[in-house]
């Protein structure tokens, strides 16, 4: 089965218009939005019904049959808001809003997941501690900033990215899962920050800022697949945009560059996956 993975366009149009035109192109049977997928917090609802709905429907009424399946989670950078909008083209079928929930794709199934570990940022809506009450240097608490939609005071205060990944996906097997992440996994090729030689009150800025939650829980449970993005210039500083752990393929879409990152690759054969930039 050949797949597309693209993930923080930030919605930029002509990131949109390559991957729409790759996929009229190519055919894929699936394709898969890793989050950061809007204009940076405000505006993201018009961006859905201008650019993202219309950009899919168009590739539904040219493919017909073929039009693929499409999975998408938010990012950190898009706020909660446009959740709605993107659950009623969910509901038309026009795409997989895949956060928190799980979908049959032939012999494999997909997995959603949006949090990541705290950022510098102050937009909260997809940040969560990640095994614990600890934020890094640099970095602000889940419970400051600021939030589009508000959450529960215990959510917030006690949630971890580990604790909701073992209550959605502890019992599942995993075997032949594909799990869309918008956080890659700490310690890897995928999460490398450029923040060399930079400290906070002379504390070192850790230069690996994923999750130590998902590393452990790919570890762990060793999906098939796992897809990521979240951190721009991992794969330039890295060299690598993939890495595996055990049996499990990691495969990062994110670039610090103006072109659209398109992964290409099998559920099947995710060892022959290959990245293009457009």
């Amino acid at each position: 089965m050949r797949c597309h993975f693209v993930t923080d366009l930030h919605g930029r149009p002509d990131r949109y218009a390559k991957l729409f035109e790759a996929v009229g192109t190519e055919r894929p049977g699936a394709v898969f939005l890793g989050g950061d997928l809007l204009p940076h917090a405000s505006g993201g609802d018009a961006f859905v019904h201008a650019v993202l709905g219309p950009g899919f429907r168009n590739l539904r009424s040219l493919l017909g049959e073929a039009y693929p399946r499409v999975f998408l989670i938010l990012g950190n950078d898009d706020g909660r808001m446009p959740e709605e909008a993107l659950l009623r083209e969910d509901a038309d079928g026009l795409w997989h809003y895949a956060h928190g929930r799980s979908f049959p794709l032939g012999a494999f199934t997909v997995h959603g997941y949006c949090f990541v570990p705290p950022t510098p940022f102050r937009l909260k809506d997809w940040e969560k501690y990640d095994v614990s009450a600890y934020v890094p240097p640099g970095c602000v608490s889940p419970e400051e900033g600021v939030r589009s939609l508000p959450v529960p005071e215990n959510l917030v205060r006690h949630g971890t990215i580990r604790d909701d990944l073992e209550a959605l996906l502890g019992n599942a097997d995993l075997k032949d899962a594909v799990i869309l992440f918008h956080t890659p996994p700490c310690d890897t090729a995928l999460d490398r920050a450029a923040l060399d030689g930079k400290a906070i009150d002379h504390v070192p800025l850790d230069l690996h800022v994923g999750s130590v939650a998902v590393r452990r829980f790919i570890e762990k449970k060793q999906p098939l697949v796992t897809l990521h993005g979240h951190v721009h210039e991992s794969a330039r500083l890295t060299g690598s945009w993939r890495e595996r752990l055990g049996r499990t393929w990691m495969l990062g879409g994110a670039h610090d560059g103006p072109e659209l990152a398109l992964v290409r690759f099998d559920p099947g054969d995710p060892g022959g996956a290959t990245r293009e930039l457009l």
